[in-house]
């Protein structure tokens, strides 16, 4: 049987690229490859070899001789059917290589089989793309754990080295940036507060109605948000507010290379920059979370006065007995330990941003979501150090 594609004008005299498939018998067959096997002439012929990879032959005859001309791309053409050929079992020969022709195919045959490497990365590529997302993940925490540590250490240090030189610590650049940090929050955290504390007490009141123990919803509201809510919910809110400012802030100084003029001038950029902003978290969370506090807590009042007929005067007797001072400072205990982290995760994503406005984008929403993250879980490990110790 003879197969013929894409031959004009008489074989060996076509001027595009050409081949013949002649099969003597069922198992062999016989490939004659015409024309210019060129960049620009194999569109012509492309699509009707591919059909010869899917044939299964015992043998297959490869016959160069009458090639007019060959290239890299005819060349690889020529490697990727014959491969093809013998992944299917075939025996695959040549004839009419010359010797420039023999060096261009041992040139291509060095290049990686495409074909074999996709259908080995179908049978890996899940494993190993979960084993590389985590081998990086485990990569990034560490280094974002050694560059935190060294954030913190180099405040802490520099406050040491402060204490005996009234000059070294500028009051200014704290008192603004609490400004920005605590006074600018103030409406945020109070309106979502409330809006919290309205909402918990409202489904725990519908809840607690079923068994005659609308009462019983003032403990519910006065532990949850003086243990719990109160610091998370403004531990949040701030690492989305400030700390996304933080790093938008020191990462902009880094694209424009200021933090580097920082340092030729001999000043420390973690002194200057972080130092204050970690300052002003620390003093300002713990106020924010005073205040969410308060807000959660007028916010269940109104409710349940409307909802539940408790009279705020009922719902302040109940207070009292349901919470003292441990529950209030078990909760405003964990803010400076949030104010820091959300303080030294902002400021390592700022330093991280490189010269695009999309590493600033990236590093921005970074820092927003580490901060979120950690702070959490650092909320669930006081909650079990809190459970330990009876507290």
């Amino acid at each position: 049987m003879v197969t013929k594609a894409n031959k004009q004008n008489g074989g060996a005299e076509n001027l595009s690229a050409a081949f013949d498939f002649a099969c003597p018998t069922a198992d062999t067959a016989v490939l004659t490859l015409f024309g210019y096997w060129s960049t620009h002439r194999l569109g012509d012929v492309d699509d009707d070899i591919r059909k010869l990879e899917s044939l299964t032959l015992r043998s297959i005859h490869v016959d160069l001789s009458a090639l007019r001309g060959l290239d890299t791309a005819g060349a690889w053409i020529i490697h990727r059917t014959t491969k093809a050929l013998e992944r299917t079992g075939a025996i695959v020969t040549f004839a009419g290589i010359d010797s420039e022709r023999q060096i261009l195919m041992e040139a291509v045959a060095k290049t990686p089989d495409v074909e074999a490497a996709k259908a080995s990365d179908l049978n890996s590529s899940v494993v190993s793309s979960l084993f590389e997302a985590l081998g990086r993940s485990v990569a990034e925490f560490g280094t974002d754990f050694l560059m935190s540590m060294h954030m913190l250490g180099s405040t802490v240090r520099g406050a040491q080295m402060k204490l005996g030189r009234g000059h070294g610590i500028r009051p200014a650049a704290i008192v603004h940036q609490i400004e920005r940090m605590g006074m600018g929050a103030f409406p945020v955290v109070i309106l979502m507060s409330s809006i919290i504390g309205a909402i918990i007490a409202q489904q725990g009141a519908f809840q607690l109605r079923l068994f005659g123990a609308e009462i019983f919803v003032v403990d519910l509201v006065s532990v949850l948000v003086l243990r719990e809510i109160g610091v998370l919910l403004t531990a949040i809110m701030v690492a989305g507010r400030s700390g996304s400012a933080i790093t938008a802030e020191i990462g902009s100084m880094k694209m424009r290379e200021e933090i580097d003029a920082l340092t030729v001038i001999g000043l420390n950029p973690v002194g200057v920059l972080v130092f204050p902003r970690l300052v002003a978290l620390v003093i300002a969370l713990p106020l924010l979370t005073i205040v969410s506090d308060l807000t959660a807590l007028l916010g269940a009042s109104l409710v349940t006065w409307g909802y539940s007929g408790i009279p705020p005067s009922a719902f302040i007797a109940r207070l009292k007995e349901a919470v003292d001072l441990s529950t209030y400072f078990a909760g405003l205990i964990k803010a400076p330990f949030m104010a820091l982290i959300i303080g030294i995760v902002a400021s390592v994503e700022g330093m991280k941003v490189g010269g695009s406005a999309e590493s600033l984008g990236t590093h921005v929403t970074a820092a927003v979501v580490k901060s979120i993250f950690v702070v959490i879980v650092v909320d669930g490990l006081f909650a079990m150090f809190y459970a330990s110790i009876n507290f």
